[in-house]
C-alpha cells in the first residue's frame, strides 16, 4: 500500500473517531498511533496534516460539501462518507501539491473499502461535482 493511501486511511479512521464521540483530535490521534505500532513517519505526518487541515477549515469544508451534496444533509450521511468527503475536499481545496484527480480517486477507492456498497458512487459524486466548480484556496 502507498504512503499516502495509508495515510488517508489512518486519517480517516481517526476523523471518524472524532466525529463519533466528539472528542478533542489530540488525544484520538495519539490513542491511534500507540495502537499502530511501527508507522512511517511520511504516513504520520500527512495524515497529520489532514486531520488538522480538516479540523482548521472545518466549517467551510462542510458548506462546500453541503453545497453540492443535494438532497443530503451532512449529520443524516453516513459517518465513513461524511469523514471521506472531508479530507478529499480539503486536499481538492487547500492543498497545491495534489491534483483533484487524486485526491478523488483515493476517496472513491477508500469508500470502497470502508463504506457501503454506495460510498463509492456518493462520494464520486459529491467530489466531482466540487473539482469542477470550486477554486483552490491556496496558491
Amino acid at each position: 500500500m502507498r504512503k499516502r493511501t495509508k495515510a488517508r486511511e489512518c486519517a480517516l479512521k481517526i476523523l471518524y473517531a472524532v466525529d463519533i464521540t466528539k472528542d478533542d483530535t489530540a488525544p484520538k490521534q495519539e490513542i491511534f498511533w500507540q495502537d499502530q505500532g511501527e508507522v512511517e513517519e511520511e504516513v504520520r505526518s500527512f495524515a497529520g496534516m489532514l486531520i488538522k487541515g480538516v479540523q482548521d477549515h472545518r466549517e467551510e469544508i462542510d458548506a462546500v460539501i453541503s453545497k453540492y451534496a443535494t438532497n443530503w444533509d451532512l449529520a443524516r450521511m453516513a459517518v465513513i462518507d461524511r469523514n471521506i468527503l472531508r479530507f478529499a475536499t480539503y486536499e481538492m481545496l487547500f492543498t497545491s501539491d495534489i491534483p483533484p484527480k487524486v485526491s478523488i480517486n483515493e476517496a472513491i477507492d477508500i469508500a470502497k473499502k470502508y463504506g457501503d456498497r454506495d460510498s463509492g458512487k456518493f462520494v464520486n459524486g459529491i467530489l466531482d461535482k466540487i473539482s469542477k466548480s470550486e477554486e483552490k484556496r491556496v496558491s
